[in-house]
């Protein structure tokens, strides 16, 4: 390796097992010294364990690297600064973090329950936010940093996902502001829709809800990747990419998402308007109806239209 991360200090969160683990053995290998960060729960974030951390910190260590481990929730305030206090205790500075740590707690709209929606956020929206501020402060004061989210296609829509699709697209939107915060401080924020197989990806319900909407014909949010090709992406390969985006020669990249999986990268289109139907004055629902068939609603299709 050309340890182009030499000299420089990292938090990954989740790093336990699966995409963070993968994050937190490519950062060290690179010369990046590491909080290997993961509570240790279940895909359902039930549960601790010191197990899964400490673990990854015996690889980085075998294969000569510096690591330490941290099992604070990023689902608190106080998790959170731990995480990042963690880094400055034992390295003496953090340069980059990257937020990967995550659960399921997967439902349809119409069954799931206040706390499955909350606890979902928690992790993933909050959690980026519990560790993003603290690290930020610090980026500031050095004018530098390198901050990775970690999205997902979820965000573009999956059934059964209401909680993890929100919290999700909502992580895009964060990364963007972020880098509009950071950026005249040297510092970059940027997100990734990671895809590959893990203990959440390949779950026997997650499987099934994949096979029913093939049946049923609707778009999975992967696009024409098929389940089989999925099993096929590890977790491993997800890394370099955020290496990447954590080293100097991506200084000039900020506020954008990005799709990786497999020996495919990809970047994401921002939002924007793609058409318009403008009038003086207030639109009326009747010239509305009239209108929007034959304009902005013309070859629309319903992603998931009614079965019988």
């Amino acid at each position: 390796m050309a340890k182009r991360l030499e000299g420089k200090a990292a938090v990954v969160t989740g790093a336990g097992r699966g995409i963070g683990r993968g994050e937190a053995l490519a950062l060290a290998a690179e010369g990046a010294k590491v909080v290997v960060n993961d509570l240790g729960g279940a895909g359902d974030g039930t549960g601790t364990s010191k197990a899964p951390a400490e673990e990854v910190v015996q690889e980085i260590k075998k294969l000569g690297g510096e690591a330490i481990a941290n099992y604070d929730s990023v689902a608190t305030p106080e998790g959170g600064e731990n995480i990042i206090k963690a880094a400055i205790d034992n390295f003496g500075r953090i340069d980059i973090l990257v937020n990967n740590a995550g659960i399921l707690r997967d439902r349809m709209i119409f069954n799931m329950s206040e706390e499955e929606w909350d606890l979902v956020m928690k992790v993933h929206l909050y959690g980026h936010f519990h560790c993003t501020k603290p690290a930020c402060v610090c980026f500031r004061q050095q004018r530098s940093g390198r901050i990775i989210n970690t999205s997902s296609t979820a965000g573009l829509g999956n059934m059964g996902q209401a909680n993890y699709s929100a919290a999700k697209e909502g992580i895009v939107g964060f990364t963007r502001t972020v880098a509009r915060d950071m950026g005249k401080y040297g510092v970059t924020c940027n997100a990734i829709r990671p895809n590959a197989g893990t203990r959440l990806t390949l779950t026997p319900e997650l499987k099934a809800a994949w096979e029913k909407a093939k049946a049923q014909g609707l778009r999975p949010v992967t696009g024409s990747i098929t389940l089989d090709e999925v099993e096929q992406m590890t977790p491993e390969m997800i890394a370099p990419l955020v290496v990447y985006l954590a080293t100097d020669e991506a200084a000039n990249i900020n506020g954008y998402t990005f799709w990786v999986g497999g020996g495919r990268i990809g970047i994401y289109s921002e939002p924007e308007v793609r058409s318009s139907i403008i009038k003086d004055g207030i639109w009326t629902v009747s010239e509305l109806i009239d209108i929007m068939p034959r304009t902005l609603a013309r070859g629309l299709v319903n992603p998931a239209s009614p079965q019988p």
